[in-house]
C-alpha cells in the first residue's frame, strides 16, 4: 500500500512496477480466502451461515467504504506534504450545440471532418462562446483548424501551479475555462473537434491509499496478539488438490461450487466494478447526468450488509434454498434491466429504474452469498477440511469478478452500443448456475440437500456406517 501510495505519483513508474505491486496487494484477497476456511472449521455446521455471512458481510463493507471515503479524502491535502504534494486533476465537460462537425462520411464517426459549423444561438452563453470560436481555413477553403480566442467573457483554460527548487508541484491553484480539442489522425486531418468547459484543480490521489495504512497497521497487531490457530489433519501440498479427485464425487462438487460462487460473490464483486462505468457509460451523455461517485458505494453497501444480516436465516432453512431464490431474483433483475429499456435509454428520467435494477441485484447477488457459506462446509460435512477448502478455492476464483465482469460489460458496449447482450448472457449463467443448485442440493431427493437446521441435511440421513465410509474414502491415500 505504502509502495502504491509513491509509485502513484511519479509518471515514469513502470508497468511491471504495478504488477508487482499489485500482485503484493492482491495477497489481501488471499487472505480473505485463508480466514474464510478458518472460520468454518471453528464454528459448528449449526452456525455456518451466521459466523461466515457476519464475517464476510464486515469484510465486504470496505467496497463500499473505500468507494464512499476514497473520492473525498483525495480531494485536499488531508494528509499533509509528508506523503507527497498534489496532482493536477482536470475534468472536462463538452458544450452541447456549441458546434456541428460535419464528416466526409456523416456514418463513420472516425472520417475525417470537412466542416465545422459554430451555432450561434439565442442562449446568452452560447452567443458569447460562437464569438470566441474561429475556424481557420486554407487557401483552398479546406478546414484547417479549430481555435478559441478568448473575449472578456470567455477564458481559455490555464493551468496555474507552484512548485518548489527540484520542480515539484506543491500546490495547484484551481482554474475554470474553455478549450477547443482537436483530434487529428497521423497524417494530420482532423477527426475530431469538441468544445469543453474545463476545470482544473489539486488532487492527492496518494491518500487514498495512505489513509488505510494505520488500519493495516492495527490489524497486523491485533491478529498477532488475538488470532487463533485451527488445527486440521496434514495432508500437504498435494492434498491441497484433493477436492479434485473423484473421491466421494469431490471434483463434481467443486464445480458446482465454483459456478454457485461465481454467480454469488463473482457478481456481487463484478457489479461492484463495473457500477460506476455503467452509470457513467450509459446515461452520462445526458444532460444533468448522474455523478457515478455519488452512487457507486451503494451496491457494495447493500450487498455486505444484507450478507452479514442474513446468514443465521440460512442455517434455519438451508442454504440451498437461499440461493435457489436469490439466483431467481438476480435473473429477474437483469430481464427487468434489458425488458425496461434501462440498458438503451432515451432519457437521464430512465436512470432511477436502471438504479433501482442494479440495487435489486446486488441485494440479491449478497443474499445468494450468504447462502453459500451455509451451503458449501455441508456439500463436504464429510470432511470439515475439504468444505473450509472449498469456501477458499470457490472464493479465489470468484475474485476474478470485477476483472470479467468490467471486461464484458465493455466489450458489450463496444460491439452492440449497450450492455443488453452483457445481460442477457449473464442471465443465461445465473440460469444455469441455478440449475445446478437445484439439481444437486434442492429439489426433493438431491444428492446433498440442505434444508436447514429444522428439516436437516444429506448428512444427517446417512447411517453413521455410511458416514465412516465416506470418512475411510476421503483419508485413503489411494
Amino acid at each position: 500500500m505504502i509502495w502504491l501510495g509513491f509509485a502513484i505519483q511519479d509518471l515514469n513508474t513502470p508497468w511491471a512496477t504495478f504488477m508487482i505491486i499489485g500482485f503484493l496487494t492482491g495477497m489481501g484477497g488471499g487472505d480473505f480466502s485463508s480466514f474464510m476456511p478458518s472460520t468454518s472449521i471453528f464454528f459448528p455446521k449449526r452456525l455456518q451461515g451466521l459466523a461466515l455471512g457476519i464475517q464476510a458481510g464486515l469484510g465486504n463493507f470496505g467496497v463500499s467504504i473505500v468507494q464512499f471515503v476514497v473520492p473525498w479524502i483525495i480531494g485536499f491535502a488531508a494528509l499533509g506534504a509528508v506523503v507527497g504534494g498534489p496532482q493536477v486533476f482536470t475534468k472536462g465537460d463538452v458544450i452541447k450545440g456549441a458546434i456541428t462537425v460535419v464528416r466526409e462520411n456523416p456514418q463513420d464517426k472516425t472520417s475525417a471532418v470537412k466542416d465545422v459549423v459554430v451555432n450561434k444561438d439565442n442562449k446568452p452563453e452560447l452567443a458569447a462562446l460562437a464569438a470566441a470560436i474561429v475556424v481557420t481555413r486554407d487557401e483552398n477553403g479546406a478546414l484547417k483548424d479549430v481555435v478559441l480566442q478568448e473575449t472578456d467573457t470567455i477564458k481559455a483554460i490555464k493551468l496555474d501551479v507552484k512548485k518548489d527548487d527540484k520542480g515539484i508541484i506543491t500546490e495547484v491553484v484551481p482554474t475554470k475555462g474553455v478549450k477547443v480539442d482537436v483530434v487529428r489522425n497521423p497524417a494530420g486531418a482532423i477527426t475530431d473537434v469538441t468544445v469543453k468547459n474545463v476545470i482544473k484543480k489539486g488532487m492527492w490521489v496518494q491518500n487514498g491509499l495512505f489513509v488505510w495504512v494505520p488500519f493495516l497497521v492495527v490489524a497486523f497487531i491485533l491478529c498477532a496478539l488475538f488470532m487463533r490457530s485451527v488445527t486440521v489433519p496434514a495432508r500437504g501440498f498435494k492434498g491441497q488438490f484433493e477436492i479434485l479427485s473423484n473421491k466421494n464425487r469431490a471434483r463434481t462438487h467443486t464445480w458446482n461450487c465454483t459456478i454457485t460462487y461465481i454467480c454469488s460473490f463473482g457478481s456481487f464483486s463484478g457489479y461492484a466494478a463495473a457500477f460506476p462505468m455503467m452509470i457513467k457509460t450509459i446515461y452520462g451523455g445526458f444532460d444533468g447526468a448522474p455523478d457515478p461517485l455519488a452512487y457507486a458505494f451503494l451496491g457494495p453497501l447493500i450487498g455486505g450488509l444484507v450478507r452479514a444480516l442474513t446468514g443465521g436465516i440460512f442455517d434455519k432453512i438451508g442454504g440451498s434454498k437461499g440461493m435457489h431464490w436469490c439466483t431467481l431474483g438476480q435473473i429477474g433483475g437483469c430481464v427487468f434491466l434489458v425488458v425496461g429499456g434501462y440498458l438503451t435509454p432515451t432519457s437521464v428520467d430512465q436512470f432511477q429504474g436502471f438504479l433501482w435494477g442494479m440495487l435489486w441485484i446486488f441485494l440479491m447477488s449478497g443474499t445468494n452469498n450468504a447462502a453459500t457459506f451455509r451451503q458449501y462446509p455441508i456439500v463436504f460435512a464429510y470432511s470439515p477440511a475439504k468444505g473450509a477448502q472449498m469456501l477458499g478455492w470457490t472464493g479465489a476464483w470468484a475474485a476474478f469478478g470485477p476483472f470479467i465482469w468490467t471486461s464484458l460489460v465493455g466489450k458489450s458496449i463496444d460491439a452492440t452500443g449497450s450492455a443488453v447482450a452483457f445481460f442477457i448472457g449473464v442471465a443465461i449463467f445465473y440460469a444455469y448456475s441455478w440449475w445446478i443448485n437445484w439439481h444437486y442440493y434442492t429439489r426433493k431427493g438431491a444428492e446433498r440437500f440442505d434444508y436447514g437446521n429444522s428439516n436437516g441435511t444429506w448428512w444427517d440421513k446417512l447411517s453413521e456406517a455410511e458416514k465412516q465410509e465416506m470418512k475411510r474414502i476421503d483419508l485413503s491415500h489411494g
